[in-house]
């Protein structure tokens, strides 16, 4: 089920008015039912029309989850798909098969304008490229209380031993948690190792494509055996809250914005929650990237946004370009800041932030102003993501299970994925 939404601004009710109307064109728009999508939507069409005030656009809402991709899904293969509409980025758009459903972006005029690493999130195998994207990227990496840092004299580390070495240095001057973990909420347990691939890229470059065709493994892959090898050394460390394994999001958050605990391998959306429970807080945490084995590579592994796209029986193709074309570009970027705010950077070249934004927001911006020091998430270049991650990361975190161990599980879980979702080689 979709609801609609007509986004429309006075101008081009006005322009209606005055007797536009055999000329205006309508744009049928479909969005996933986020209110940050929603409102971003709504702004990017309403700024759209002022500049063009003989182009309107009706937004359909649709629900999210396994009912909205079957709703993308069937409205694709039935030739009744929106003029425009959003999806995820990534591994799951390849679902959607998309160079014989979408049509092909690059000839827009601010391709080049959109960050590289986003743009391989959204190409086929031959370099067409499909979405623009329409939110701030999002990191993965390590959250961390300022003032101790200061207090202390630490500096930002840039290899997992100057992390660790931090650790110590925490450990022995203060009362406070160096490292926090949340295991009650088992997903976040496997921040560390999923943001780790930054690191695995610089390794072992084509760990992916490998990945995905059977020809790479976590427990044979040095470089991609690390993920699960950092977690083991944070609780061999000692560092660890001592309730990490009834701590929650909520109080892990708290823990790192009060500096009850000094780091917290996380997702920047998190950042939203700092400002909603602590916000008196908010200025004190930064954000840095999970560091790797080498201070000369240092990068940030990138969750991706969602994006808007052109199905190939667009009704005006042409319009549904130069939209696309126009959220690429800083006055889209700053339509959605003006509306909905900005949790992270932008992937289009030249749109800005508020000078108002968290430390830990701009903490990310070096990292995608330097080419080469992002890269998407796995889960972004492959399908093959096993559902027992978090129980093992759990396991390692907790001592339970050696690294080794499990990597050789986690294999054997994605192999059982990988034929159910039919990948060849498996």
């Amino acid at each position: 089920m979709t609801t609609r939404l007509k986004t429309q601004t006075a101008l081009a009710t006005l322009s209606l008015v005055l007797g536009g109307a055999a000329s205006a064109q309508e744009l049928t728009m479909l969005v996933g039912n986020n209110v940050d999508t929603v409102a971003a939507a709504e702004a990017l069409t309403e700024a759209y029309t002022e500049r063009n005030p003989d182009v309107t656009f009706n937004i359909e809402i649709r629900p999210g989850g396994s009912e909205g991709d079957n709703i993308i899904k069937t409205r694709l293969a039935t030739g009744e798909m929106a003029d425009i509409f959003q999806y995820n980025s990534g591994s799951l758009l390849q679902a959607l098969r998309p160079s014989r459903t979408l049509m092909p972006i690059n000839d827009i005029k601010n391709f080049d304008a959109m960050n590289e690493s986003f743009i391989a999130t959204v190409s086929d195998d031959e370099g067409n490229a499909f979405g623009v994207p329409i939110q701030p990227a999002m990191g993965g990496g390590i959250l961390y209380h300022m003032p101790t840092y200061e207090e202390l004299g630490l500096e930002v580390p840039l290899t997992w031993d100057q992390f660790m070495e931090n650790n110590a240095a925490i450990a022995e001057a203060t009362d406070k948690a160096p490292i926090i973990q949340t295991y009650r909420d088992s997903w976040t347990s496997q921040i560390t190792f999923l943001a780790d691939f930054y690191n695995v890229q610089q390794d072992s470059p084509g760990f992916a494509e490998a990945f995905t065709a059977n020809e790479a493994k976590f427990a044979t892959d040095p470089a991609a055996l690390r993920g699960f090898e950092r977690i083991q050394d944070m609780h061999e460390s000692g560092y660890m809250n001592e309730d990490f394994g009834a701590a929650t999001l909520d109080d892990g958050l708290a823990m790192v914005a009060s500096g009850e605990g000094v780091h917290y391998p996380m997702l920047t959306f998190a950042i939203g929650a700092i400002q909603q429970n602590s916000p008196d807080q908010l200025q004190d945490v930064g954000f840095f990237a999970l560091p790797g084995d080498d201070a000369g590579a240092n990068g940030l592994t990138v969750w991706m946004p969602a994006a808007f796209y052109i199905p190939r029986g667009s009704e005006h193709p042409e319009i549904a370009k130069d939209f696309l074309n126009f959220v690429a570009t800083p006055e889209g970027c700053d339509a959605i800041t003006e509306r909905v705010g900005a949790a992270g950077p932008y992937l289009v070249e030249g749109c800005t932030l508020p000078d108002d934004v968290p430390p830990s927001v701009s903490d990310m911006l070096p990292y995608f102003e330097e080419e080469g020091r992002t890269y998407p998430a796995l889960e972004f270049l492959s399908p093959v993501k096993g559902p027992a991650l978090e129980q093992l990361t759990v396991e390692v975190g907790s001592g339970i299970r050696e690294a080794q161990s499990a990597a050789e599980r986690y294999d054997a879980d994605v192999a059982k994925q990988a034929r159910q979702l039919g990948l060849p080689n498996w």
